[in-house]
């Protein structure tokens, strides 16, 4: 899709559509109220009818309005004017872009900017816009022999700003926009890969690929034998039972001072979750195949990142295996021994995520990193306790929590803080190893982040439990990209404010 944008008249507009809202109670926008004026009251007319109420979900696609240049003319019902949030004006976009595929028209004016949302300007009402339109379009159809494509599919946008003087904060929106939303394609078409393409070899070839691409981006991949020279027994027991062999993979863009400490962003890349010898139910089992959607994000980020030459430093660890049962798989009872070198009792192999973390979060210290934030489908109990709205966060760093909390809200790629406070770390108590891998029934998010803490004492660490978030399940069954948005919008902030 391609993406501009531009002031003007809506009436002077020589193109196939052009959008403008309709809100609650039938009254027109500034754009729809322009174009009513010029061809001789047509809108108001039907909304004075009622073929228009100006509720989130309704459509009028006008043709030929009189005195105008484009084709046709979109009227997009908004709900009430002073109640627009982020969800409702990304829903508003979605139901533009659906009504639009409908119609035939290819290139549409959008003049949905000007709809006011409370405390957010132009360059974000375009960001938005942009995620919102991608979402609504994005097809996962590589494995499908009928592609089922569009007759005529969009294939371009042109944002409205009010005068020139916000023509260059829209192109710096457009141009972040575009960067992110090909970090998230590229998560979810990662993510939605079943566990027999995408393996951890996969995985490393991806990044492997991205080194191709930027030229600001170095990948390392450490195999077996290099991870068991580093000790990294934790996470090599995880790949036992499985056929294909664990990879550590780091990923560095390294565009800022080299003085700066870079950000490390660690990934949980578990290609296929079966828990092991303790096995998961069979049903919706195909999803765990999303188990690897941290690793994915990771890798998101860093392509957005190197798409928009950020001078900035960023590091992504990736640790990657298979979780499968076999005669010489891990089994509850056993003790490993973490690269730290504190040992681990494994009293349940489906937690297998942080067993693999713990090792990559000790890996992470060698970058001697301003703060690390690991990105994990880590725990079933954080669907329990948030549902599929916020990623859970925890950490060791209150600043760095409130920037997530806050980049989250603004992004709308939203989190939410839980406690990790000492109370819960006895729970992770062994009478026969340095740490238990599990914590118990009870507060199961909050002890998995207890676990990983214990590795990330030398540093700034936030911890988010993307597992409600990360895919869909259902009819629409698929990768969100989730959060991409997040650390998008935490590493810009970063950037804008000069740390």
């Amino acid at each position: 899709m391609e993406y501009t944008v531009k002031s003007g008249s809506p009436e002077k507009q020589r193109i196939g559509c052009v959008a403008v809202a309709i809100y609650a109670s039938r009254k027109l926008s500034a754009s729809a109220r322009t174009l009513d004026e010029i061809s001789g009251g047509v809108i108001s007319n039907l909304v004075r009818r009622g073929e228009i109420e100006g509720d989130i979900g309704q459509t009028l696609l006008l043709h030929n309005v009189e005195n105008t240049l484009c084709d046709r003319v979109l009227l997009v019902g908004c709900g009430k004017e002073k109640d627009i949030t982020t969800n409702s004006f990304r829903k508003i976009n979605q139901v533009m872009v659906k009504r639009l595929e409908a119609s035939g028209a290819t290139e549409i004016a959008s003049y949905l900017t000007e709809i006011p949302v409370k405390r957010r300007d132009i360059r974000w009402k375009i960001q938005q816009s942009i995620e919102a339109i991608d979402e609504c379009t994005y097809q996962f159809n590589q494995l499908k022999t009928d592609k089922n494509l569009p007759r005529r599919p969009l294939r371009k946008f042109i944002f409205s700003v009010s005068g020139r003087g916000q023509l260059a904060e829209g192109e710096t929106a457009v141009r972040n926009s575009m960067a992110i939303s090909t970090g998230i394609k590229l998560t979810k078409d990662l993510a939605n890969l079943p566990g027999n393409i995408c393996t951890p070899a996969y995985l490393a070839k991806q990044a492997n690929i991205l080194q191709e691409q930027y030229p600001k981006v170095k990948t390392t991949v450490l195999d077996v034998d290099e991870m068991e020279k580093l000790g990294m027994g934790s996470l090599l027991a995880v790949a036992r039972g499985s056929r294909e062999p664990a990879k550590l993979i780091t990923i560095e863009y390294m565009a800022g001072n080299k003085k700066q400490a870079p950000i490390v962003l660690v990934g949980k890349g578990v290609t296929f979750d079966s828990g092991g010898i303790s096995l998961k139910p069979g049903a919706a089992m195909d999803e765990m195949k999303y188990d690897m959607c941290g690793a994915a994000s990771v890798l998101g980020t860093i392509a957005a990142c190197a798409e928009l030459q950020l001078p900035m430093n960023i590091v992504g660890i990736v640790p990657s295996v298979e979780n499968m049962p076999d005669g010489i798989a891990i089994k509850p009872g056993d003790i490993v021994t973490s690269m730290s070198g504190k040992t681990i009792e494994i009293l349940n192999t489906d937690a297998e995520g942080r067993l693999i973390l713990c090792d990559a979060l000790t890996y992470a210290d060698k970058y001697k990193p301003d703060v690390v934030i690991d990105i994990a489908t880590l725990t079933g109990a954080c669907i329990v306790a948030l549902g599929a709205h916020p990623a859970g966060l925890m950490g060791n760093h209150k600043p760095l929590i409130n920037d997530l909390l806050s980049a989250g809200k603004k992004s709308g790629d939203r989190c939410w803080q839980l406690p990790l406070w000492d109370d819960y770390q006895e729970q992770l108590n062994s009478n026969f190893a340095d740490i238990a891998n599990i914590g118990g029934k009870g507060a199961g998010t909050i002890t998995a982040a207890c676990f990983l803490s214990r590795f990330t004492q030398k540093y700034h660490w936030a911890h988010l439990d993307i597992a409600g978030v990360a895919w869909k399940s259902g009819n629409d069954k698929g990768a969100t990209g989730r959060p991409v948005s997040l650390l998008m919008q935490y590493i810009l902030d970063r950037f804008e404010s000069g740390h």
